[in-house]
């Protein structure tokens, strides 16, 4: 099996995790990893209940996952897709689907932590979280904030094949 990044998409309609492990499907593959990082209803950041979160994305966003996702990949044999959503979603909604095949399943979950471990502290990517109260609180990246007009950035649906 070749390395190769199937998908790597910023997204603001729902994704899918069935679409990600159909895309690394490969006969090469005895295993495929997956992680499916879903909308909670806590936060230590946030003193109440959270009923939503908002997220923004860089308009580089898509290009900085490409990047992030190459540079976990590596040479390593596998096929990866991965989207994060933009845009509001509430409790129990999908936020960041990965799927990753390889030929054995220790290479696969590896490469799928490392890739969610590495979209948590490089991607730029802000989230606006609300309580019930409708008190709202943003987390992001490092020291670059998030959008000063609110959100208006777009989301890019484009694949990537390599």
């Amino acid at each position: 099996m070749q390395s190769q990044l199937v998908i790597a998409r910023i997204s603001d309609t729902p994704i899918d995790l069935t679409d990600h492990v159909t895309a690394v499907t490969d006969p090469a593959a005895g295993a495929v990893a997956t992680f499916l990082g879903q909308v909670r209803d806590h936060d230590p950041d946030v003193s109440g209940t959270v009923t939503l979160l908002e997220y923004e994305a860089h308009p580089d966003a898509t290009a900085t996952l490409h990047r992030i996702a190459g540079h976990v990949i590596g040479e390593r044999p596998v096929r990866v897709a991965v989207s994060h959503r933009v845009g509001s979603l509430e409790v129990g909604d999908v936020a960041v689907v990965i799927a990753v095949a390889s030929a054995h399943r220790a290479l696969a979950f590896d490469v799928c932590r490392d890739l969610i471990e590495a979209i948590k502290t490089d991607l730029p990517i802000w989230k606006r979280q609300v309580d019930q109260q409708g008190r709202a609180s943003w987390t992001g990246i490092g020291e670059v904030q998030p959008p000063a007009n609110g959100g208006s950035t777009s989301a890019s649906t484009a694949s990537s094949s390599t």
